[in-house]
């Protein structure tokens, strides 16, 4: 019922330092556990990308970067016989309105795509749909309905058993 996602690093030390974060597979189970006042939209939001990213890989972890920002999530997934492992990395914000969360949370992606060499970020929010382009890569900015929908198994499993 719980996943408990290590920090995304090489180091079993650094690993076994640093906190876990915890996801339910049940979204209406974290409601009605959880206060009112203890709930929140960002909250929920994440927990359901997490579930949306555990139905294509197990491997799901978080990431800090060197200068301590954090990003929600970052998915290994599944690949075809001799190809490299795409890295996904996933910010989770309910809204980007406000100039300064926006700012705040494209920094941590854009830092963490930098570190780990990765060309492309997303951040997933309730509505916003947006290309930002920053100094290393693209980061694409979409309504959860469709990144729900572009997390579909299949997708990377046909790809995997086509072998592209």
């Amino acid at each position: 019922m719980l996943f408990s996602v290590n920090i995304f690093s090489s180091s079993p030390t650094r690993i076994s330092v640093n906190p876990r974060k915890v996801y339910c597979i049940d979204h209406a189970l974290v409601a009605s556990v959880s206060s009112g006042i203890l709930t929140n939209r960002d909250c929920l939001l994440e927990n359901l990308v997490f579930t949306a990213l555990r139905r294509v890989t197990p491997e799901i972890f978080y990431y800090k970067t060197k200068t301590g920002r954090e990003v929600d999530l970052v998915a290994l997934l599944p690949s075809g016989p001799g190809q490299e492992r795409a890295v996904l990395l996933v910010q989770v914000c309910a809204s980007l309105a406000n100039p300064s969360v926006k700012q705040s949370e494209v920094r941590a992606l854009s830092e963490a795509m930098v570190e780990l060499a990765v060309a492309e970020g997303t951040i997933v929010t309730w509505r916003t749909d947006e290309t930002i382009h920053v100094g290393f890569g693209t980061i694409q900015v979409v309504p959860v309905w469709r990144f729900l929908l572009e997390m579909e198994p299949r997708t990377y499993l046909i790809g995997y058993l086509v072998g592209t």
